[in-house]
């Protein structure tokens, strides 16, 4: 094979190798043109009476720090009157728009949000199920200060005993409950509630 039929053998098998990189570029730069997908998990579970500013402001801080998303879970209490699945409408007045406003103040801060309602005969019995339901790699939780809104000291040792992963504990001090937001009232709306769609007119 003379010298300068090999120049021309390297030189289309350079062209091919060339057209197909082009064709079907390499995975790590593909992936660097699509969003990068967000797998950790931070929860953060509230009570009608005790939705802490301080508390989520710490949640969303960490969840821009990891990029992970954040996943606000309503406590709702079913007396033990009443079915574990029963009507819950006073709470579904109160749960709908403390959920839009944490889902504003994610927004605002660039966080995504997946929101999460548990029910129990105790806000314990609850955070048992939400630990159960859900796959989270840190919680944030607002702790009770001098009798004050937020989850009971018992409450707060038994979910370090229970729960996986890290636990970050706040107790804030003596502030106004953070405000849900001033909308009107709708018919129905949509949650994701362990993994499934739901429809949170379920509480009513």
């Amino acid at each position: 094979m003379t010298a300068l039929a090999i120049v021309l053998l390297v030189g289309l098998a350079l062209a091919a190798v060339a057209l197909a990189v082009r064709r079907h570029p390499p995975r790590s730069r593909r992936r660097g043109n699509r969003p990068r997908a967000r797998t950790r998990r931070i929860l953060f579970p509230f009570m009608a009476d005790a939705l802490s500013t301080p508390a989520l402001d710490a949640a969303l801080r960490l969840a821009i720090a990891e990029d992970a998303t954040l996943v606000p879970v309503f406590l709702a209490l079913v007396p033990l009157n009443l079915p574990l699945e029963a009507p819950l409408p006073h709470q579904s007045g109160v749960c709908l728009p403390l959920q839009e406003a944490i889902e504003q103040r994610a927004s605002e801060a660039g966080v995504p949000v997946e929101a999460r309602i548990e029910r129990g005969r105790s806000y314990r019995h609850a955070l048992r199920q939400a630990i159960a339901h859900e796959r989270f790699e840190r919680i944030v939780v607002a702790a009770a200060a001098d009798g004050g809104p937020g989850v009971h000291v018992d409450d707060v040792a038994w979910l370090l005993d229970h729960a996986g992963g890290e636990i970050v504990v706040l107790r804030p001090s003596r502030e106004p409950a953070m405000q849900p937001l001033r909308r009107p009232a709708r018919r129905r709306r949509r949650a994701h509630v362990f993994g499934r769609e739901h429809q949170t007119a379920a509480l009513r």
